[in-house]
């Protein structure tokens, strides 16, 4: 005999799917990637009274929601080395990362034109070195470095910078010989 309530139970079982996944655009096609154009203001002073024109094309917020161009950004930070003139984000002879003072703008906009135009004084531009998926990755790692992405997305902390490697990294070590077995291991008598 069937409980009558195992039928609308059995539907809305069958209803309710997996949860949905992260979408991932592994490598898009070099040849169909163009750079984006960005117009991002780096300063709120303008001649006139209007404000200065910002048109972004939304891209920047795939990039930083998205743990998997946030380590890739990671990755590429180290292999281009940024961590040059920038170290791990706290600043060398480039300026530091890890802060709130921007001086060319911190959203992700102004970091992607910091990396692909250059600035005067020392940053060098990328364009052309550095297709533009990649760049967008790069600055979302950036963003990452001072907290301004989602703590469900972000990075972790690299192995190379804790007091000890990895646990998966150390020797393993022969157990320990020898003790006593405590009472609560004995069996009773």
């Amino acid at each position: 005999m069937r409980a009558p309530y195992l039928a609308p139970l059995l539907i809305v079982l069958c209803g309710a799917g997996p949860c949905q996944r992260e979408e991932r655009e592994v490598r898009p096609d070099p040849a169909a990637v163009a750079e984006t154009d960005e117009r991002v203001a780096l300063s709120t002073i303008t001649a006139g009274p209007a404000a200065p024109v910002v048109e972004t094309s939304g891209k920047g917020r795939d990039y930083e929601t998205n743990a998997y161009h946030l380590s890739q950004g990671k990755t590429l930070y180290k292999w281009f080395n940024c961590n040059g003139c920038h170290a791990n984000g706290g600043g060398d002879s480039g300026p530091p990362l890890m802060d709130d003072k921007w001086i060319y703008g911190g959203s992700i906009e102004n970091i992607v034109a910091a990396i692909r135009e250059g600035r005067p004084n020392g940053m060098p531009s990328f364009r052309g070195r550095i297709p533009d998926p990649q760049i967008w990755e790069i600055a979302a790692y950036v963003r990452s470095m001072s907290g301004n992405v989602p703590a469900a997305a972000a990075p972790s902390r690299s192995d190379s910078l804790h007091a000890r490697p990895a646990e998966n990294r150390q020797t393993p070590s022969p157990p320990v010989p020898g003790g006593s077995t405590p009472p609560s291991g004995l069996m009773p008598e």
